[in-house]
């Protein structure tokens, strides 16, 4: 069985959507994963979408679901991490972050 992270879906600082690959940010946080970038799958309104999960150092949950056009903010999101991507770090550039993300869709 894959570990199932729940959550309401907040308000995050709009970086993922400024970058062009929106994500939905969950109201709770976890400690036992490590910080970084799985791949996974997103279910919001009965519907499963690929998903591209991303754990910060803090414990933050985020996810770029592949697909998704709506308006997800109040609505619960149930997160099946999958894979295990790559570490969480920080980039030099948005245009390096933007290269690494479309790298990590690939994946997902």
């Amino acid at each position: 069985m894959q570990p199932i992270i729940s959550g309401k879906v907040i308000r995050g600082d709009a970086y993922g959507r400024k970058l062009g690959f929106p994500t939905v940010n969950l109201d709770t946080k976890i400690s036992d994963f490590v910080s970084g970038v799985y791949v996974g799958k997103g279910i919001i309104n009965k519907k499963i979408y690929r998903a591209g999960i991303v754990i910060s150092d803090i414990g933050k949950i985020e996810a770029h679901l592949l697909g998704y056009r709506g308006d997800a903010y109040g609505k619960i999101v149930t997160l099946e991490i999958k894979k295990f991507i790559r570490k969480y770090i920080n980039f030099e550039t948005e245009e390096e972050l933007i290269n690494q993300i479309k790298k990590d869709i690939k994946l997902c």
